[in-house]
């Protein structure tokens, strides 16, 4: 298993943030994380990373139904900043609704679509395992 430096959920709900975080400390494997409320708020932090040098997220765990900016607006303004680590990005939502999962498939992440809620099985599976 790959060892993460730092992950970041992007996500508007308490609950799951909460859900996921614990899940992501108990696989053990990552050292921390940063939370953010809504796409724009992610977007900021991260290109704040970028125009500071440091590293930026080994993993992105993006929820598609959030205020102020989605997660496609999101992936959206994201792919425009060129980046040159890899980083996994996985849409972690309740929606089930195929216009999204066929969507998903214009970023390449068509694979990393999870559907709430998540497990801590689930959780290690496709992030660990892949």
């Amino acid at each position: 298993m790959k060892k993460i430096n730092l992950a970041c959920i992007i996500e508007d709900d308490p609950t799951h943030v909460y859900i996921t975080k614990r899940f992501l400390n108990l696989t053990g494997l990552v050292e921390s994380i940063l939370i953010c409320s809504n796409g724009k708020d992610a977007f900021t932090k991260l290109k704040a990373i970028i125009s500071s040098g440091e590293k930026l997220p080994d993993l992105i765990l993006l929820d598609l139904n959030m205020p102020v900016w989605d997660g496609w607006q999101f992936l959206d303004a994201f792919k425009e900043i060129p980046v040159k680590e890899k980083i996994d990005i996985f849409i972690l939502t309740s929606s089930n609704n195929e216009a999204d999962i066929e969507r998903a498939k214009n970023y390449n992440i068509d694979s990393n679509y999870i559907v709430k809620p998540i497990t801590l099985e689930k959780l290690k599976d496709v992030i660990f395992n892949e």
